[in-house]
C-alpha cells in the first residue's frame, strides 16, 4: 500500500512538473510555478523557510521520502530502471554495495565551495531539480514541438487547426550538449544500476542522506522473521540493504518500498526507530571525521577569467558595436545577485512568451554557462510581462508588479548614428521610435526634412523592442546595454505627435 501511495503521488507531481516545462501553448495556469518551489535546492536559495522546514520535517520524519516522492530527478531514475526491466533480456536484479562516502562529501565539499566563490555553475550541473529542468526544454521540448509540428501538418490535411506550427529550433547549442551529456550519464547509471547518481553524486540526496539517519520511521529488518534469502536487495535501487548482515543504510535508502512488497516472509517492516545499532554510531563518527578532514582541506577555486568575446570587423563603413554587460532579466536585481541565485534550470526559459530569454555562453563567463540571458534576435521583452520573475523558484529573478516592470531598467538604449538607414541611405524610417513603450527614443529633424532617432537613456527600461525591429543590417544603429545594478527608469509621460503642416516658404 505504502509504495502504490508514493507511486501515485510521483506521477502526478511529475507529470505536472514535466508538462509545465513543455506547454508552449499556456494550458496550464503560471500558478503552476509553485511545484518548482518545494524542490530543496530552489528554496534554500530563495530562502523560503517554510518550505525547507517541511521538507527537513519530512525527512526527519518519514527518511527521504523527498528524493523518491518530490525530486523529478529522482523519478525520473526511477521511470528508467523500470523501463530497463522490461526491455532486458535478464530479469533486473540488484546488489548491495558499500556507500562511497568520501566522494559523496567530496561532491558536497565542492558545491559549497564554489557556490560561495561565486561559480555557481557547478551547483547548477549537480542540483537535480535543475539537471532535470535543463534536460527537459532543451532535449524533451524541442522534440515535443517537432512532435507538435508533426500533428498539426497531419490535422490541417484535414482543415483541423487544433495544432499550430512553433518553432522548435536549438535554443543554444551549448546548453543542449551539456543537457545531452547529463541525460546520457544518468540514463546510464540509472539503467545498470539503478540510484547510482541520486545516491553518490546528487549533494541534495548526500544532506538529505544525512538527515534521513535520524529519521522517526525507517525501513527495519526483523532479523526474527528474516531467513536471509537476499530477495530484498535484489529489489533495491539504492543498493543499500545488506541482507547478510541485516543492516540497511537509511543514508541512501528513498522510501521507495519496494523491498516491502518482494519479502514473503515480512521481515522488513516501515516503522519508527528509537535506538541505533553500534554499527550506525560508528558510521556517523566516521562521516563527522571526513566532513572535517574536507573543510580543512579544501581550498577555494578563483574565479575564472570571463572570456571576452573579439571585436567585430567594419562592414560596408558601418560601426561593430561590442556590448559591455550581458542583460539580466527584469527583476534580477544585479548580475552578481543572479548569479549567485540562479542554479540554470530554464523554467523561466521555457516560459518566457516573448521568447527574449535563451541559456548564455560565455556572456557572464565560464561561471555563468547556461544561466538565462536576455537576447533580442527573436523578439522584445513585453513591456507588460512580469513572467519570468513569477515563476522563477529561486529567488534570482524578483517577482514584480506590472508598474514595477514599467520602471525597472534591465538595460538602456545606445544609438549609433553611423549605422542608421537615415544616415547611410537617406531613407526615412523610425521604427525604433514606433516600437519603444517609453518613448525614450524620439525622432529630431534632420538634413533633408528627414528625422532621426534622439534617445533618453532616462527613461528607457531596455525592452529590447527598438534593437529588434532596427533594419539595419549586418550592424543594427540601436542597442541594449545591460546593466550590472538594475535601475529604477524615471516616470514617463505619453505624448502625441502633432501634425505640422509646412508651407512653401519653409515654415
Amino acid at each position: 500500500m505504502l509504495r502504490k501511495i508514493r507511486i501515485g503521488i510521483s506521477v502526478v507531481l511529475f507529470t505536472l512538473i514535466t508538462f509545465y516545462f513543455l506547454d508552449f501553448a499556456g494550458i496550464l495556469p503560471n500558478s503552476f510555478h509553485r511545484l518548482a518551489h518545494i524542490q530543496f535546492i530552489p528554496a534554500l536559495l530563495s530562502f523560503s523557510i517554510g518550505i525547507l522546514i517541511i521538507l527537513i520535517v519530512l525527512t526527519l520524519l518519514f527518511g527521504r521520502i523527498y528524493c523518491s516522492t518530490i525530486c523529478p530527478m529522482g523519478i525520473l531514475q526511477d521511470v528508467v530502471a523500470r523501463v530497463s526491466k522490461f526491455v532486458g533480456k535478464k530479469k533486473k536484479r540488484y546488489s548491495y554495495s558499500p556507500a562511497k562516502n568520501i566522494l559523496r562529501w567530496i561532491v558536497v565539499g565542492i558545491t559549497v565551495i564554489s557556490f560561495f566563490c561565486g561559480f555557481t555553475v557547478i551547483l547548477g550541473l549537480l542540483d537535480p531539480y535543475s539537471v532535470y529542468g535543463r534536460i527537459t526544454v532543451n532535449v524533451f521540448k524541442p522534440v515535443y514541438m517537432l512532435g507538435n509540428n508533426l500533428l498539426e501538418s497531419v490535422f490541417s490535411q484535414f482543415k483541423n487547426y487544433t495544432f499550430y506550427q512553433v518553432d522548435a529550433s536549438v535554443l543554444s547549442v551549448a546548453s543542449l550538449v551539456i543537457a545531452l551529456l547529463t541525460f546520457i550519464i544518468i540514463l546510464f547509471l540509472a539503467w545498470k544500476h539503478g540510484r547510482t547518481w541520486c545516491n553518490t553524486i546528487c549533494p541534495v540526496g548526500t544532506v538529505l542522506g544525512l538527515l534521513s539517519r535520524f529519521s522517526l520511521f525507517k525501513i527495519r529488518i526483523d532479523q526474527n522473521k528474516c531467513n536471509g534469502c537476499g530477495l530484498c536487495a535484489t529489489k533495491c535501487k539504492a543498493a543499500c540493504i545488506d541482507s547478510k548482515n541485516h543492516v540497511v543504510d537509511y543514508s541512501r535508502c528513498v522510501d521507495c518500498f519496494d523491498c516491502l512488497e518482494v519479502c514473503n516472509k515480512h521481515a522488513l517492516v516501515y516503522a519508527p526507530i528509537s535506538v541505533s545499532t553500534p554499527k550506525e554510531a560508528a558510521d556517523n563518527s566516521k562521516r563527522r571525521f571526513l566532513m572535517t578532514g574536507l573543510i580543512t582541506a579544501a581550498t577555494a577555486p578563483k574565479v575564472l577569467a570571463q572570456v571576452k568575446e573579439t571585436a567585430a570587423t567594419l562592414l560596408g563603413g558601418k560601426k561593430a558595436y561590442q556590448k559591455k554587460n550581458p542583460i539580466t532579466p527584469p527583476g534580477s536585481v544585479s548580475r552578481e545577485y543572479f548569479q549567485n541565485h540562479c542554479t540554470s534550470c530554464h523554467l523561466c526559459v521555457s516560459k518566457c512568451p516573448s521568447h527574449v530569454l535563451k541559456p548564455a555562453f560565455t556572456e557572464y563567463g565560464l561561471g555563468g554557462i547556461m544561466q538565462p540571458t536576455v537576447n533580442f534576435e527573436k523578439g522584445f521583452c513585453n513591456f507588460d510581462c512580469t513572467v519570468c520573475g513569477d515563476v522563477c523558484p529561486n529567488g534570482a529573478i524578483k517577482p514584480l508588479t506590472v508598474e514595477e516592470k514599467h520602471l525597472t531598467q534591465m538595460g538602456y538604449v545606445v544609438f549609433i548614428e553611423e549605422n542608421c538607414i537615415v544616415y547611410t541611405d537617406g531613407t526615412s524610417c523610425g521604427a525604433c521610435s514606433e516600437h519603444c513603450p517609453t518613448q525614450a527614443i524620439a525622432m529630431v529633424p534632420y538634413k533633408g526634412g528627414l528625422t532621426i532617432p534622439h534617445v533618453n537613456t532616462d527613461i528607457c527600461v531596455g525592452c529590447g523592442g527598438c534593437e529588434y525591429v532596427c533594419p539595419s543590417r549586418p550592424f543594427r544603429a540601436v542597442y541594449i546595454e545591460g546593466n550590472p545594478i538594475q535601475k529604477a527608469a524615471k516616470p514617463f509621460k505619453e505624448t502625441e505627435n502633432e501634425e505640422v503642416e509646412i508651407d512653401g516658404f519653409g515654415f
